[in-house]
């Protein structure tokens, strides 16, 4: 399978992420992305990547005397470098698709992430419904670097839309200490 187009949209009256991947082939997957599921994700997906963009990198030269700043540093211009050749701009071609999933999204309830050594991440998005009355459904894709950064930048779009992004975050001890002397008390403008 050969990916053509993704598009990444935040639904509010879902409160999902509505993930479409549209291949070459004609056909298209939908996916479902509930908060839950991405408070898990996200890090994951973001670490992967990082490694994996190092790892790649560090084939051309050698990083093991590398500090941590430095190696985050290298990742992050990768990662830059990636975003700008990317094309963000053509509009997510609608139309008649086949559906191999069904009409339905899946409703991806866990995730499989794994790199593989010659260079892409495989992703296996899992349905695995509560009963044993449906059918589990899957569906797996192997990403390269280039095209899991433009994945992660739309995500990331989805995720400032939704607002889940900052329950991703740690509350600082600063910040824990302002609330508590009611610095951080709520303000309410009309």
């Amino acid at each position: 399978m050969q990916i053509h187009q993704m598009s990444v949209t935040y639904m509010p009256e879902q409160d999902r992420i509505l993930m479409r991947i549209n291949t070459v082939e004609g056909e298209e997957m939908r996916m479902w992305l509930t908060r839950r599921l991405m408070v898990g994700l996200w890090p994951l997906l973001s670490k992967l990547l990082t490694e994996h963009l190092l790892k790649l990198e560090s084939a051309g030269a050698s990083l093991s005397g590398a500090t941590p700043e430095l190696k985050k540093m290298l990742a992050e211009f990768r990662k830059e470098e990636f975003l700008q050749h990317a094309d963000f701009d053509t509009p997510y071609k609608e139309g008649e698709h086949r559906l191999p999933l069904g009409e339905d999204p899946l409703l991806v309830t866990d995730v499989d992430a794994a790199p593989i050594a010659s260079g892409p991440l495989r992703l296996n998005f899992n349905e695995r419904p509560p009963n044993g009355d449906t059918k589990p459904r899957s569906f797996q894709m192997e990403m390269q670097p280039k095209l899991m950064q433009g994945l992660m930048h739309l995500l990331d779009q989805a995720l400032l839309q939704s607002q889940w992004r900052e329950s991703f975050v740690p509350v600082t001890a600063t910040e824990n200490a302002a609330v508590e002397d009611g610095e951080g008390r709520p303000k309410y403008l009309n």
